[in-house]
């Protein structure tokens, strides 16, 4: 059987290097599950791994999608049948017609989920839900606080916040923004600036956050950090501004602050079976409840990749661009 696949052989920018390509499926293992790929984004992680730059390198030649989401076409798993609609929890190769993966590294999804949200189950909505339930226990009402508050993650963790009963106090660098992530649930959404920071502190009044949530580095992580209540936990899950976090010892030592950090794969590699399973199909009740979504911009064919790694460049780009098999 034959199928395309995006595939570099080589590191570098994703529009020099990558390919679009035919090859021939190979035959089933025992445990082995074929399914065909419906939709699969495109992530910064995705990005980084074709230059070369990600935390992992990967054997080449590699086929990017580090998400994606797809019907069962073929099993050799009493597991899975076709017509099962499932996500990968670990690398498959997503840019593709289809992925063989192994009944352990699959989850079933309930099959009035949408293709494309589902295809981005695994990583936002995910460590979203981690950020406020992993660390601590919060109490209805109480705050959390972030940057890059417009990002992917942002948006989840601003709906599974309202969905919860938390407050959260969000930070963002594009203003014109704001009323965006107030009409998903943001309780206060300030620019992320030190102005922003004294107004976020007169908004707070007595009250501090219970969690920071950190995805830029830099000046913008240690501005929700002292936003923290005592014994308040800080955590990282991403580094935008590529700047590191140096932490003055103030808060440390008259504070108690904890430093933690968060990468979803490292959780998904430890975490077991029964809990994964429950964790994805809550969330995807979620989505299917329409209480948690993610913001779309375009869906392309594999065949049009230079345009899709083209839109990603423009800066009025309004969600994620997603390889999508109509």
């Amino acid at each position: 059987m034959k199928s395309r696949h995006l595939t570099f052989s080589q590191f570098g920018a994703p529009s020099s290097v990558l390919q679009l390509e035919t090859y021939t499926l190979p035959s089933l293992k025992p445990g082995e599950v074929l399914f065909e790929i419906q939709a699969s984004p495109i992530n910064p992680a995705d990005l980084n791994f074709i230059e070369g730059t990600y935390g992992v390198k990967p054997e080449l030649p590699a086929t990017p999608g580090i998400e994606c989401f797809g019907k069962v076409i073929e099993s050799q798993s009493k597991l899975f049948k076709p017509g099962d609609l499932v996500i990968p929890l670990s690398r498959v190769g997503g840019w593709a017609d289809h992925a063989i993966a192994h009944e352990k590294n699959l989850i079933h999804l309930p099959e009035d989920i949408d293709p494309l949200q589902a295809a981005m189950l695994k990583v936002n909505p995910a460590t979203a839900y981690l950020l406020l339930t992993h660390f601590e226990k919060l109490q209805a009402n109480d705050w959390v606080t972030l940057n890059a508050a417009n990002s992917g993650v942002g948006q989840c963790v601003i709906q599974l916040a309202k969905h919860f009963g938390l407050r959260t106090l969000c930070f963002l660098r594009k203003t014109e923004l704001i009323n965006d992530l107030k009409k998903l649930g943001a309780t206060e959404v300030f620019e992320d600036s030190p102005a922003g920071y004294l107004l976020a502190l007169e908004a707070l009044g007595q009250h501090r956050t219970r969690l920071a949530f950190n995805a830029v580095g830099g000046d913008s992580a240690l501005r929700i950090m002292k936003l923290l209540a005592p014994s308040g936990t800080h955590i990282t899950y991403g580094a935008m501004a590529k700047k590191p976090l140096t932490v003055p010892n103030g808060p440390l030592i008259f504070n108690d602050i904890r430093l933690r950090g968060l990468w979803v794969t490292q959780w998904i590699r430890e975490t077991d079976p029964k809990t994964l399973s429950e964790t994805y199909n809550l969330l995807a009740a979620l989505v299917i409840s329409g209480k948690l979504t993610q913001s779309i911009d375009n869906t392309l064919d594999l065949s049009d990749y230079t345009q899709a790694l083209a839109r990603l460049e423009q800066p009025k780009r309004s969600g994620k661009i997603i390889f999508h098999k109509k």
